[in-house]
């Protein structure tokens, strides 16, 4: 029943279902039951006009006489006023369009409750648009609820169904189906977990009995979503681990015991050592590896995947790392062979922009067997690239592919290879059960010896002087600087510092040949880019403007200063990726967050997080908190797929939490969920599967 469609709901209709559907994605009665409220307003609460001032809250409602009613202009400009009065003042209500509709309703000398947003004219209220129903309409409808759900809408949609529209046929969709709501959870279930049937839960999610029946409403339809998405995320965890399908790499042979001993460029910090014995644990069960490694910028996840990667070749197998971005992948090929070098191994790269010379050594390196460890961007897909025997893949930065893009990577062998992605981006413990439930997770949370914390202050553009100075101490130290611009050209909509603009003050304010500035955007040819990191890699240049372009992928150690213009236009996330592009020598280095000086209460928040703390999980989880779940990641490229309506992974961590435990409890008694009892958690776990489409979490 609650896939029946929307159209046949009284008040809905074939326009307005196609409205629906193209503005909120509504298409069947269950998707509208599931549309709920994101505030309700206390219609218990009666204002007397008097008592409406410029301090009252943003919706009223209040009781009062029609005395008389009056129009003004003409055509477009038209409006109708219905002039009002209690016993303790007047106001007047103002209609500027539906004039037809709203005359033959109101009644002068007719008592109503009036609900609108209030404005003042004149020191008198004013109310535009506001809804109406007699006294006796309110009674009865009182009788059904005191509170009234604000539903999530769009400009277009609001000018066809309002608030009170949508109020309505949520109302007739839900006395059409009220009796035939199949029940999801068992009796057992439910009861152990103290939740609320769910036909009480639909009902009193619309239409509140008291606020704590709206409390348990919300809980359950909750947990019901999360529960949903952890049945199908714990039922392929218990698939991939039924598979005996991984390679084995039953022994720690000479090329990683000899770099260990005599090549690791400094002491391992005890949490690369865990994570490095936690892979290694993965290796010799036989089943195949698919493990998250998180670590905040400069934690050392690169040399944790390197060691990792050598266990494959030790093991005679193949191993590969994608990177998103063809400077961090020379990066990585510059540092594995220096930390390599002297070692009986053979490492290629192969990028989109690779000659045709180190192409063809790559591809039939690789085909051979002769290449133990390629290298390579989003040309590691291509489909002429074939292994001899791949046994261990690295994503480096994988949020930056699409789902589509990683899954061809392990189809490259006839048995998945071992999978270890990273990421510098810190996931919250509760985000990361969602988004990557079926990878473990590994995390990398100390810095290396040696690595000072950055310090981070914020400045505004009267500090600008001050800034410049300061950027010539260091310069004259020896040291490099960054400046990143949120734009390249100058927007007419966004009062934001461009790039063009702060490369020519740059270099007006830091004149060759005292000073070399260079620049570097997405929008340059690769060849020009490459030329201009390679200059400020080698010191060549003392300055590099960029945009976030240099987000990921360069590492240069001489850099002290990272200055970030117009930094209120940037996430937390970012600012903090930014802000590891420094410190990543022994020298004491600088953040500088420049901003105007009028800043939204949540940009303020931002800046002040990156000043107090230098920890990226604790910057992500105020980044959450800050912008939601939504867009952590980006959900067509972090493989979350799931349309969660109610839920929020952040905010209810604890209702995840628990939904967890009981879908690993309830697939642990009946992994088919096969039982009679389990027909509505298999509705249930049907409803959120991802089976239709390529899934990160199911990578093997």
């Amino acid at each position: 029943m609650l896939d029946s469609n929307i159209q046949f709901v009284p008040g809905v209709g074939e326009a307005r279902a196609k409205l629906l559907d193209r503005e909120l994605g509504i298409r069947t009665i269950g998707d509208l039951l599931s549309h709920v409220p994101f505030r309700y307003i206390d219609r218990t609460k009666v204002y007397r006009i008097a008592e409406i001032t410029e301090d009252a809250p943003a919706l009223v409602q209040f009781r009062a006489r029609v005395t008389g009613i009056g129009y003004a202009g003409e055509g477009r400009k038209r409006r109708f006023t219905a002039y009002v009065q209690d016993p303790s003042g007047r106001g007047e209500l103002v209609w500027f369009r539906g004039i037809k509709w709203i005359e033959k309703r109101i009644e002068v000398g007719r008592e109503y409750l009036i609900f609108g947003r209030p404005s003042f004219y004149r020191g008198e209220l004013s109310m535009a648009h506001p809804e109406l129903e007699t006294v006796e309409q309110a009674l009865s409808r009182k009788a059904e609820s005191g509170m009234q759900g604000i539903y999530p809408s769009t400009e277009k949609l609001s000018n066809v169904l309002g608030t009170k529209g949508m109020y309505q046929i949520i109302r007739n969709a839900w006395i059409s189906v009220k009796d035939r709501i199949d029940e999801t959870l068992p009796d057992a279930v439910r009861t152990q977990y103290g939740l609320m049937p769910l036909r009480e839960a639909y009902y009193n999610v619309h239409f509140p009995q008291s606020s704590e029946a709206l409390r348990q409403a919300q809980y359950r339809l909750k947990f019901d979503e999360l529960l949903g998405i952890q049945l199908n995320i714990q039922a392929h965890r218990t698939e991939r681990l039924s598979k005996s399908n991984g390679f084995l790499f039953p022994k720690v042979g000479g090329v990683f015991n000899t770099f260990y001993t005599q090549k690791l460029p400094f002491p391992l910090t005890g949490a690369q050592k865990r994570v490095i014995k936690e892979i290694r644990q993965d290796t010799v069960t036989g089943f195949q590896m698919n493990r998250l490694l998180q670590g905040d910028v400069g934690s050392g996840k690169t040399l944790v995947a390197l060691m990792s990667m050598l266990l494959a070749v030790d093991n005679g197998y193949q191993a590969c790392m994608m990177a998103p971005t063809e400077i961090l992948a020379r990066q990585h090929f510059a540092t594995f062979n220096r930390l390599l070098e002297g070692l009986d191994i053979r490492v290629a790269i192969l990028t989109g922009s690779s000659k045709s010379r180190e192409r063809r050594r790559a591809l039939d390196g690789i085909a051979s067997g002769e290449v133990q460890i390629l290298i390579g961007t989003h040309a590691l897909l291509e489909d002429r690239v074939q292994f001899a025997d791949l046994g261990f893949v690295v994503i480096d930065e994988q949020h930056r592919f699409g789902v589509e893009q990683r899954a061809r990577l392990w189809t490259k062998n006839a048995r998945p290879p071992h999978i270890l992605v990273m990421t510098a981006t810190p996931i919250p413990r509760t985000l990361a059960m969602t988004l990557y439930g079926d990878l473990d997770v590994s995390v990398i949370d100390e810095l290396p010896p040696g690595r000072r914390p950055i310090k981070t202050v914020h400045y505004t553009d009267a500090a600008r002087l001050r800034l410049f100075g300061f950027m010539k101490q260091e310069i004259k130290k020896g040291r490099q600087v960054y400046v990143v611009y949120p734009l390249i050209k100058e927007s007419e909509s966004m009062d934001y510092k461009d790039l063009t603009d702060g490369y020519e003050s740059i270099s007006r304010d830091f004149p060759l040949p005292e000073y070399v500035t260079t620049i570097c955007h997405g929008k340059m040819k690769p060849a020009d880019k490459e030329e201009s990191m390679r200059q400020f890699k080698e010191g060549q240049a003392h300055i590099m403007v960029a945009t976030s372009v240099i987000e990921v992928g360069v590492d240069v150690p001489n850099a002290t200063v990272m200055v970030i213009e117009s930094a209120e236009r940037f996430g937390l996330s970012q600012l903090h990726q930014l802000r590891g592009r420094v410190g990543r020598g022994g020298e004491q280095s600088y953040c500088i967050l420049m901003s105007g000086v009028k800043l939204s209460k949540e940009s303020r928040a931002r800046l002040d997080a990156m000043c107090e703390t230098n920890d990226g999980f604790r910057l992500a989880e105020l980044d959450l908190k800050l912008r939601g779940a939504g867009d952590v990641n980006g959900t067509m490229q972090s493989g979350m797929a799931f349309d969660l309506k109610i839920a929020n992974p952040t905010a209810d961590a604890q209702i995840l939490t628990v939904s967890r435990e009981a879908a690993i409890a309830i697939l642990a008694d009946d992994p088919t969920l096969s039982r009679p009892e389990n027909r509505g958690l298999e509705a249930l776990r049907r409803r959120y599967s991802k089976e239709d489409k390529i899934d990160f979490s199911r990578i093997s």
